[in-house]
């Protein structure tokens, strides 16, 4: 008999994360799903209805090396194995500061959370992943950390994202011949906490190419960044 399908969503509480988790559960694929406060954590699972049945919240501070390794534990414990990985969780859109002008504490929290986080998160998660065959692990980046967009504006969100791209084609070359694609996803312009209230798309919106990339997608792409299901230059 087939082993049921586990996912595993950062940042998963509210906004594009929530609606990554709705989607997979949707789908039949056993999700859990993390964020810090574990009082956000219970508020999503009541927001998703009869699909909590197949969500599971734990708690997650990234940028704690313990807890991340208290995840992998518990997962190892509970399911054994991890076929999905979606590194969501993402803070600090920097529009007040400019690339030439930075609070450096802000950029070393940024990239603790943005690009660490989600490097944690594979460190640890990986060998849960390589028994599966046909593993994948989804990056959720942004056009702010595309090269050719950059022009000094939010400067520690740009480069944490660009990092991240970075993290994403390098790691699918690690990976080569294990069975797990990697690959980034950039949403577009979002109605989150963080893209405000004018933006175009919905969460759901936001979600469909991550949730794609996460079960639809053939397993011989990777290492590559998409918008709207479509690859995009670095």
């Amino acid at each position: 008999m087939n082993q049921p399908k586990v996912a595993l969503v950062t940042g998963g509480s509210r906004g594009i994360g929530l609606a990554t988790v709705r989607l997979l559960c949707s789908r039949s694929i056993t999700t859990i799903f993390t964020c810090r406060n574990p009082h956000d954590g219970q508020l999503a699972l009541s927001e998703l209805g009869p699909l909590a049945r197949l969500a599971d919240f734990h708690p997650l501070e990234l940028t704690d090396n313990a807890s991340v390794s208290e995840l992998a534990e518990y997962i190892r414990r509970k399911y054994g194995y991890l076929d999905i990985l979606i590194n969501n969780a993402g803070v600090n859109y920097d529009t007040w500061q400019r690339v030439s002008k930075v609070a450096i504490s802000e950029v070393e929290y940024t990239l603790d959370v943005n690009l660490l986080g989600p490097w944690r998160m594979c460190n640890v998660m990986i060998p849960l992943m390589l028994s599966r065959g046909n593993a994948r692990i989804i990056n959720v980046s942004s056009g702010a950390g595309c090269i050719a967009q950059q022009d000094g504006s939010a400067p520690a969100y740009s480069l944490s994202k660009n990092g991240l791209n970075m993290l994403t084609k390098s790691m699918d070359s690690d990976l080569q011949n294990t069975g797990i694609a990697v690959n980034a996803a950039d949403p577009g312009w979002v109605r989150t906490d963080m893209g405000g209230s004018d933006a175009p798309k919905s969460p759901e919106e936001g979600a469909d190419t991550i949730v794609w990339l996460a079960t639809e997608a053939d397993l011989s792409i990777s290492g590559k960044l998409f918008r709207n299901r479509t690859a995009i230059d670095w």
